[in-house]
């Protein structure tokens, strides 16, 4: 059983293509973005503070 590929076919075909690689290009720039963006500001932490603990006298 052989079957042709139509022209429509293959327009489709080039469009969801062209819509992949967008979405990855879009994704992968965000992505890098964001990891810039953290190494940059890292996470501001609070200073660890020991418990205190009470005297007895």
């Amino acid at each position: 059983m052989h079957t042709s590929l139509t022209p429509e076919f293959w327009q489709h075909f080039a469009a969801l293509l062209a819509v992949a690689i967008v979405v990855t290009v879009v994704l992968s720039a965000a992505l890098d973005a964001l990891v810039v963006r953290l190494r940059r500001h890292p996470a501001r932490r609070a200073p660890h503070r020991m418990p205190r603990t009470p005297t007895h006298c």
